[in-house]
């Protein structure tokens, strides 16, 4: 008899959700992005809001949470009430940080729900103008001639411009100084301005410079060109065997998030993602787009827990 009113219970509670979820979204949702303005993130979570909120007929506000290494944006998403209104752009900084911070106050599997995968970019190697080299082997040369004294940019510590630029060091016998700022875009300020001599930087963050002539584009990170900028070689092919690095975007949300809200932002998402024009812009600032189901972009987002958390050891890096 108890088990029959537990499930008459049960039963009432689903039909009592069930308006609530078919009203979703009836007020406007949050979309954290782990970082400061300026950078690939940011670029990402602008192009794609306004269309997410037509098609939620709700809007969709992006609001800038950098600092700690994407950590405390994550941190504050990951807190937030499971009702979708709250959803995060996750990067492959968050999944570098799982395993570089040894003091997190969230877990990147355990306290999200992963909504889709968004896109892929390529990392470049780009140089101060004043710094006298055009090519890999060069810059290489330069870097082993100047141990400790060439400094490197990055979103923060732990951001995947970070570990390019450890995984190219240690690939190449070079020691160069790591500087990191809190996020993409001033990275690139602080490039553009001479503070430092080189960045390893994603391609939505660079490309307008290189374009535009204030910095010197010199290889791609990632294992093939990119149509984006098909001029530049990939580091690999000019020499240093299995360099390969990039980065990649998605959405989450806090876990415990109703999967028929989880299905709803996953389901409008693609939509967005498939527009020409969307499509379009991506592209000119560097990206490929890449979606995937809820369960795709969980065991991805494991996969690279687990590939990048191998260099993480290697290396003997930390960041707390």
């Amino acid at each position: 008899m108890k088990r029959v009113i537990a499930c008459i219970g049960l039963f009432a509670f689903a039909l009592l959700a069930l308006p609530a979820y078919s009203q979703y979204p009836a007020r406007p949702v949050r979309l954290v992005i782990p970082f400061p303005p300026g950078g690939g993130t940011d670029t990402m979570a602008r192009a794609i809001a306004p269309k997410l909120s037509e098609f939620l007929g709700q809007q969709v506000v992006p609001e800038n949470r950098g600092g700690a290494g994407a950590n405390i944006g994550a941190e504050i998403a990951a807190k937030a009430p499971p009702d979708g209104y709250t959803i995060m752009l996750a990067t492959i900084t968050n999944a570098i940080g799982a395993t570089l911070y040894t003091k997190l106050n969230y877990d990147l599997v355990r306290d999200f729900s992963t909504i889709t995968r968004l896109a892929t970019t390529p990392h470049v190697l780009v140089v101060h103008p004043s710094v006298p080299v055009k090519t890999v082997k060069e810059f290489t040369a330069l870097a082993k001639s100047k141990p400790g004294q060439l400094a490197y940019s990055s979103s923060g510590a732990g951001s995947a411009a970070h570990l390019a630029g450890e995984l190219f060091s240690s690939l190449t016998g070079t020691k160069m100084v790591h500087v990191p700022y809190k996020g993409g875009g001033p990275s690139m300020i602080a490039l553009v301005g001479g503070e430092v001599s080189v960045c390893f930087a994603t391609m939505p963050s660079a490309v307008g410079y290189v374009r535009g002539g204030r910095l010197r584009g010199i290889a791609v990170t990632t294992e093939k060109r990119s149509p984006s900028m098909p001029e530049l070689p990939t580091i690999a092919e000019t020499g240093v065997k299995g360099y390969e690095a990039g980065s990649w975007y998605g959405l989450s949300a806090p876990a415990g998030t109703p999967k028929p809200i989880i299905d709803r932002l996953h389901a409008e998402t693609l939509k967005v993602m498939a527009l020409p024009d969307i499509k379009e812009r991506l592209f000119k600032a560097g990206f490929e787009v890449v979606t995937s189901t809820p369960e795709e972009f969980a065991a991805f987002t494991k996969s690279e827990i687990q590939k990048w958390g191998k260099l993480v050891k290697a290396t003997g890096l930390k960041a707390d």
